[in-house]
């Protein structure tokens, strides 16, 4: 029997969550206030959502 495919993991782009000024680096993205420093939220069209323990900030309608 053939064993399964396995899949690529996908690399993880810290560049696109850290910006850098000079010697300083600065976050984007904004924490889960859960989980703490170190654990962002994923931004979303209208929501901001932890992918560790599921904490969701809804956006505010216009």
């Amino acid at each position: 029997m053939a064993e399964p495919k396995k899949k690529a993991k996908k690399t993880m782009q810290v560049w696109k969550v850290y910006d850098a000024k000079g010697s300083a680096l600065s976050r984007k993205a904004s924490t889960c206030p859960k989980c703490g420093p170190g654990v962002f939220m994923a931004m979303h069209k209208d929501r901001k959502s932890c992918g560790r323990c599921g904490y969701t900030e809804m956006a505010a309608k216009k």
